[in-house]
């Protein structure tokens, strides 16, 4: 059976599964949204469900112009993870993402227009970010809406669009491209949970394993709220001593560090994420080994970034620590100079004394952050 009749036949049977219109998880009633068009895959039913206690963000949004059939499980999973990125900034925010993980992300630096941060996030990867899920934390202007009409997009999601925006997302005879795009209007994003600390309760994860078994979690939250948690890397060793990282910071930097921090909480493990003045040059994730996972951001720097930055200086965040120094060298050599990382391994002392031989900074954050979604 071809792809398209397969994809037709699963659209039309989506209700196959049997998906109550209620149900209750963990002691907690849910009821169905909507029957999706599909699951992760065009063959798998799907069903969407909010729980009836709690206001969701997500589950309340409003679709302002929707394509020639419903949302799939996917395009939900990459609207939660987008906003599970810019809920943690103030300024102008923007992330592109496709497949659950981000494949650009920038922050407003002096300047910028909320059209300049779209292209800045975009242009990471622009090639990933072709039929991506594009979401804002401010409203839409128009400006915007033409860059985000230029190319092919699934989604916009936002708090809030101008007329002139929306003008812009329904002009079908000037953007035949983005005729089935959707707009969807998402409220109260900063309530969303983000630290440690945080009530939590009604977002807890569940993995489902493959005989049926539930593994459940908490929520995958940071403690690092702000500058003052970023933390100079010290060690001590038999070998090395006591080891502080040393070399100087600049204020844009840190910045950058939490930046890239807070977008790593939402990349696929090992995740890592370079970041320089606000906006991410590359994001390597799903790597087996540390050092690998390195090595694939530096080429996709090299290999698919289109932006205006060049890699000298940057930062990287690494969403577990450096097991051995290899990794550090590898991205110091490609320009990388500052760098944020989980406190734990047993040669702490010998990475912090080659980065600073390398005159590199190396900051440890109190947690590890591995996403497995």
């Amino acid at each position: 059976m071809s792809e398209q009749k397969l994809s037709r036949q699963s659209y039309l049977s989506r209700n196959v599964g049997d998906f109550p219109d209620e149900m209750e998880v963990l002691g907690r009633r849910y009821v169905k949204v909507e029957d999706l068009r599909y699951g992760t895959n065009p063959h798998q039913p799907s069903s969407y469900y909010r729980p009836v206690d709690v206001v969701c963000p997500i589950a309340g949004m409003e679709m302002l112009k929707s394509g020639k059939s419903g949302l799939s499980q996917t395009n939900l999973e990459d609207i939660s993870y987008s906003l599970n990125i810019i809920k943690f900034f103030v300024k102008p925010a923007c992330a592109c993402m496709k497949h659950v993980n981000p494949c650009g992300v920038a922050v407003a630096v002096e300047g910028e227009s909320q059209r300049d941060v779209y292209v800045k996030a975009r242009q990471c990867d622009p090639r990933a970010a072709f039929g991506s899920v594009v979401a804002f934390n401010t409203e839409v202007d128009e400006a915007t809406a033409e860059e985000i009409m230029s190319t092919f997009v699934e989604c916009v999601v936002a708090p809030s669009y101008t007329a002139q925006a929306l003008g812009v997302f329904n002009d079908q005879e000037r953007f035949k491209l983005n005729k089935q795009m959707r707009v969807i209007k998402v409220a109260d994003v900063a309530s969303l949970p983000k630290y440690v600390g945080d009530d939590a309760r009604h977002a807890r994860t569940l993995k489902v394993l493959a005989d049926g078994s539930l593994v459940v979690a908490e929520p995958l939250l940071t403690h690092v709220r702000g500058l003052d948690d970023l933390k100079r890397a010290t060690a001590t060793a038999k070998d090395e001593g006591d080891q502080v990282s040393s070399a100087a910071v600049s204020d844009q930097q840190l910045d950058d560090l939490l930046t890239a921090w807070y977008v790593n909480l939402s990349v696929r493990s090992n995740g890592v994420v370079i970041v320089k003045n606000g906006v991410t040059l590359a994001v390597g994730t799903g790597e087996q080994d540390r050092v690998g996972a390195v090595e694939q951001a530096v080429w996709k720097f090299q290999e698919k970034y289109e932006g205006e930055e060049t890699i000298e200086g940057a930062v990287l965040s690494s969403d577990g620590f450096f097991p051995f120094p290899d990794a550090v060298e590898v991205a110091a050599k490609a320009g990388v100079k500052a760098f944020i990382s989980p406190v734990g391994s047993i040669k702490d002392a010998l990475v912090i004394k080659r980065a600073n031989e390398l005159g590199v900074s190396l900051f440890h954050a109190p947690e590890r952050i591995f996403s497995h979604h």
